[in-house]
């Protein structure tokens, strides 16, 4: 095979193979790999390949399907296609195929990389496949219309309305508007109170909308500091925490669990994993809001203690704003990496940790920390099995094995999926 040829553009017709990490299929033409979109195992499809760097696998996208799988639906986006929308990558399978497919994947991923057989079940999450982001982030194209990137494209695609997003969002017409100057627009329909629009940068006037929006705007197209133009700048949400509702303040387009359901689904599936007990001490690592803290903080009680390690400084502020009416907790603002070894140093240990890192994963360091805390049980929230894999290979090596595993599908029509990994000592 020759290192350098270039299948760009090429068509091909493929028999399509098992599913992978990514949102696609494997197929194999003339000894390549060809990793392929908007397929389904066992088809038989037409693929253009759209992405080549000459070695031994290239991308495509199949635009035609000769031999249909009987999990094949019709996508209720038009733009979930080759050249379209790339937010939406299994729109085109039905929903229970949809969690079979990441039941898959994430099995092969502890199988390849941590070494550990087990099955798991992607448990459906209240609402239907459709209309339950509560976040939406557009990017502005250069004539201001909001819509989408393609699949790894710095391209936008306008798009007008989302169907899994939130109809709050279509309602305030945030996609219909123009949003010239900005670079990006962010959609907060949050479980109390009315919408938050934050568009980036400061310099934007942004358009009249319909309905009760908040809005804001972004110094930079980051996380920059926000300037409310009219109502609030955060939003506010609301979870039983043992059956007590709390609310939870969230600034801007700051962290929140995009489907409704996730929350509540997450917070209850940690503390059956940990079962924190009055008295013990425990460390919410990626703390965000506060969300798993306070889950913890009921748990241990005021004899208890709680330590909650964030790096972003809006999110550590509206944590402190939500849970300053529980003095067992401690707030340790700063990257956990950078925190955790005077943790470590302490030699206060830890009885519980949970860590809800980015998608990246904790990483080597991280959990070897943690696994040096020599706590009972280690409660791993991830959006990325192939990170949660890696890391649980780290944690066996230090002595904890994966003792029960969750998944949720909180991110449906997508091949996103959240796990709650339950780790303990190797006794």
């Amino acid at each position: 095979m020759n290192d350098t040829l270039d299948w760009t553009d090429r068509v091909l017709e493929l028999r399509v193979g098992a599913v992978a990490h990514g949102g696609h299929c494997v197929a194999r033409h003339d000894g390549r790999v060809v990793f392929v979109r908007h397929a389904l195992p066992g088809e038989r499809v037409r693929a253009v390949v759209d992405e080549d760097g000459g070695g031994a696998f290239c991308r495509a996208d199949a635009v035609a399907v000769l031999e249909a799988s009987p999990d094949r639906v019709s996508a209720p986006c038009s733009w979930a296609r080759a050249g379209g929308c790339g937010g939406c990558d299994l729109q085109h399978v039905a929903p229970p195929a949809q969690r079979a497919w990441k039941a898959q994947v994430l099995a092969e991923q502890l199988l390849r990389l941590a070494g550990v057989r087990r099955g798991v079940e992607v448990e459906e999450l209240p609402g239907g496949p459709l209309g339950w982001r509560t976040r939406v982030r557009f990017t502005v194209d250069g004539a201001g219309r909001p819509g989408f990137h393609p699949h790894r494209s710095h391209d936008v695609v306008p798009v007008e309305h989302c169907p899994i997003a939130d109809p709050r969002v279509d309602a305030l017409g945030v996609g219909r508007a123009r949003w010239r100057g900005a670079a990006s627009v962010d959609v907060a329909a949050p479980a109390e109170g009315d919408p938050l629009v934050v568009a980036a940068p400061a310099g934007v006037r942004p358009p009249r909308l319909a309905g009760g929006a908040s809005v804001a705007v972004r110094d930079a197209p980051g996380q920059g500091d926000l300037r409310r133009v009219h109502g609030r700048t955060w939003v506010s949400e609301r979870v039983l925490v043992d059956g007590v509702p709390r609310s939870f303040r969230v600034t801007g387009a700051g962290f929140w669990q995009v489907h409704p359901g996730a929350p509540q689904a997450l917070l209850d599936a940690v503390l059956a994993a940990a079962e924190p007990r009055p008295g013990e001490r425990a460390l919410d690592l990626y703390s965000g809001v506060g969300l798993f803290a306070a889950g913890l903080a009921a748990r241990v009680g005021p004899a208890g203690a709680v330590v909650a390690v964030e790096s972003d400084r809006r999110a550590a502020a509206d944590a402190r704003r939500s849970l300053h009416d529980l003095p067992q907790v401690r707030f340790a603002p700063g990257k956990v990496a950078d925190v955790l070894p005077g943790l470590v140093a302490s030699g206060e240990g830890a009885d519980v940790v949970v860590l809800d890192p980015p998608r990246s994963g904790a990483g080597r360091g991280v959990v070897e920390a943690v696994a040096g805390l020599a706590p009972r049980v280690v409660v791993y929230v991830a959006c990325d099995p192939a990170a949660l894999a890696r890391d649980v290979a780290t944690a066996r090596a230090h002595g904890y094995r994966l003792t029960s595993l969750r998944a949720f599908d909180a991110f449906p029509m997508t091949h996103h999926v959240e796990c709650v990994a339950t780790l303990e000592p190797v006794v």
